[in-house]
């Protein structure tokens, strides 16, 4: 287990390359032994850090969730991250939003659903029945996530590790919301499905059953995993459920639209 100073000097790196736009070298590479503990550890520091300088909670993100992702990264569950309210863009319907490709570093783009609660959860025994009525309504979502960390190392272009992930606040970097409101007890969440267009070319397809088979599972395993720090999901709370679609990079002039059918459309553009 990594001391706390070492802790705090690598939250501080992570915020400082978040505030330079210069990515950092892997810290699995640097440390060996380093665990999915030490990375949730880092990723809390960074945090409040973020919160020293005024940032507030939004809620929570949901990574990993595919079992494809998983193998990938040689784990066997999801990971979380926190979402901070700098990162909310929000979409007009009919119109397209610009978002400021320099608030990134290497910017993709994921399609997702958001639960946003009217009741807390805390665990560790939240079932999906629970979080279904714990909850305000689902609405689309799109993840903009990013890598502090950079992703393949500069030396050995080997991918960077699970743990370097989870320090990196799982990746997240912005949430797009701005679709319609459904009732999760009388939507077919896994049924809802996205096409993902950017520029003009579909570039993604899926159904919300690709997130562990129901959205909804995702929130209760989240709002058990707090439980052991003392933390839990909160009333009013975002929490992203898990992207159905690959990454899609994104740069500077790409429109996107991620249509979801009858829950709406959101189109933003990287300017």
């Amino acid at each position: 287990m990594f001391a706390d100073s070492l802790i705090q000097q690598l939250a501080a790196e992570l915020n400082q390359s978040e505030k330079s736009g210069v990515q950092i070298e892997h810290f699995s590479k640097r440390f060996p032994g380093m665990t999915i503990e030490d990375g949730y550890r880092i990723n809390r520091a960074w945090m409040e850090l973020k919160l020293a300088e005024g940032h507030q909670v939004m809620g929570h993100k949901i990574g990993l969730t595919s079992r494809a992702m998983q193998q990938a990264s040689q784990i066997d569950e999801p990971d979380y991250g926190t979402l901070l309210e700098h990162m909310r863009y929000t979409c007009t319907p009919g119109q397209v939003l610009n978002i400021p490709v320099k608030n990134f570093i290497a910017p993709r783009v994921e399609v997702e659903l958001a639960f946003v609660l009217k009741h807390e959860l805390r665990g560790p025994n939240v079932t999906v029945a629970q979080v279904l009525a714990a909850t305000d309504y689902v609405t689309p979502a799109i993840e903009i996530i990013d890598s502090r960390i950079e992703q393949f190392d500069r030396h050995t272009k080997v991918m960077r590790k699970v743990f370097d992930t989870i320090s990196d606040n799982a990746a997240n970097a912005g949430i797009v919301l701005g679709g319609a409101h459904v009732d999760p007890n009388t939507t077919d969440l896994p049924w809802c499905g996205a096409v993902l267009r950017q520029n003009g070319v579909v570039e993604e397809t899926g159904l919300a059953a690709g997130v562990q088979g129901d959205p909804a599972i995702g929130v209760a395993w989240l709002a058990n995993k707090l439980a052991p720090w003392g933390e839990h999901l909160q009333a009013g709370e975002v929490v992203l459920a898990g992207s159905f679609t690959r990454p899609v990079g994104a740069k500077v002039g790409d429109l996107f639209e991620a249509d979801y059918g009858p829950l709406g459309c959101l189109q933003f553009r990287f300017v």
